[in-house]
């Protein structure tokens, strides 16, 4: 029976790669090792307004409680990391009037990309060994710690920012994963080759890392930009800096980037640059623009007025007296939490022309 289980293994894996994944690994279903870690980390609130991650906090401790007699986890990864990356990185850094977004939303929402995939490898999973087997996938959505399972399986390791690295793909790749009552060898578990290396903790704008492998969601610029649906605390306002979706400042520092390699899934799927306006431009962004470019994309996630309220931060740090009008005609114009934050950035680029050295 071993024999036929290496089989499969060997016939899903090769399949994995046919469909576009990068990495396919196996562990067993056993409950991740970091279960309490998690549990601690939601007792400090560290959280934040995330709630879905405390109500399903049992099941993600205990893979069973997700699928009852589970044997074995597949785990994947797709790198979305290309050759022009850093050149794009630092064209946003040198142009101040543009917003610097997030690696990973330069491509259209990976959710859907991967979902075609994994429906179709899952059915070759159930039809490897036993027609009668269960499966589930996800493409972080599901309730399961997939960074310590991934690891488990040799994807990667839990690097200092919390995040998972892996040493052939660097820092730029998503997690997936296909839980079954089927049972296949698993893979050996991959070691932490962090060392005493900390740059990613120095590199926090927001000092969102307060120790290794520990993050506060509620500084994280990611969390601020994305996940929040409120007011930026105006005392993380500055930090934030031109970012209008996300962050990659941990991620981007990490020296094993340098083995990072193209993926070959995502490439197909990069967005239009045109879509990625200046600063000035996104403020005249309606509702109706926003749902008809953004639907497809993780910029959905932020919604309309998610995205303005970003927009408006960034002009108050980056911005100049070119930006006031746009600004303003948002304070009056637009919903109140929107407003909220052109009055902030209004305040801010009135103050920076104020200042002695400035041209008047």
């Amino acid at each position: 029976m071993l024999g036929t289980e290496a089989a499969a293994k060997k016939k899903i894996q090769t399949a994995a790669s046919d469909l576009g994944f990068d990495l396919c690994r196996f562990t067993d279903g056993r409950p991740p090792r970091s279960a309490h870690h998690f549990q601690s980390w939601l007792a400090k609130g560290y959280q934040a307004e995330m709630g879905y991650l405390a109500r399903h906090s049992e099941k993600r401790c205990e893979p069973s409680l997700v699928l009852p007699e589970i044997l074995s986890i597949i785990t994947l990864a797709t790198s979305y990391h290309t050759e022009n990356s850093q050149e794009g990185l630092e064209r946003c850094d040198r142009d101040r009037g543009r917003g610097v977004v997030a690696r990973y939303a330069r491509f259209r929402d990976y959710h859907d990309v991967l979902a075609e995939k994994l429906k179709a490898l899952t059915r070759i999973v159930t039809r490897s060994l036993d027609e009668e087997s269960q499966a589930l996938w996800y493409v972080d959505t599901g309730p399961i710690l997939e960074r310590d399972l991934a690891q488990r399986s040799g994807i990667g390791f839990v690097g200092k920012h919390t995040n998972l690295i892996s040493r052939q793909l660097g820092n730029w790749f998503f997690l997936s994963e296909i839980l079954t009552t089927l049972r296949f060898p698993p893979d050996e578990p991959e070691n932490n080759r962090c060392g005493k290396c900390q740059r990613c903790l120095e590199a926090c704008p927001t000092d969102a890392l307060p120790k290794p492998f520990e993050l506060n969601a509620r500084r994280c610029i990611s969390y601020l930009t994305i996940e929040l649906k409120g007011s930026i605390p105006v005392s993380l306002r500055p930090l934030i800096g031109a970012r209008i979706f996300g962050c990659d400042d941990c991620l981007a520092i990490c020296p094993w980037n340098r083995f990072a390699k193209e993926g070959r899934l995502m490439k197909a799927h990069a967005l239009d640059r045109s879509n990625l306006e200046d600063l000035e431009s996104w403020t005249r962004i309606t509702p109706e623009d926003f749902r008809a470019k953004f639907r497809e994309t993780p910029f959905y996630r932020t919604k309309w007025r998610g995205l303005l309220r970003n927009v408006c931060v960034a002009l108050g740090n980056v911005g100049d007296v070119t930006s006031l009008p746009s600004l303003e005609r948002l304070r009056t114009q637009s919903e109140p939490m929107v407003a909220e934050h052109a009055v902030w950035a209004i305040a801010q680029i009135e103050a920076r022309a104020r200042a002695p050295g400035q041209p008047d």
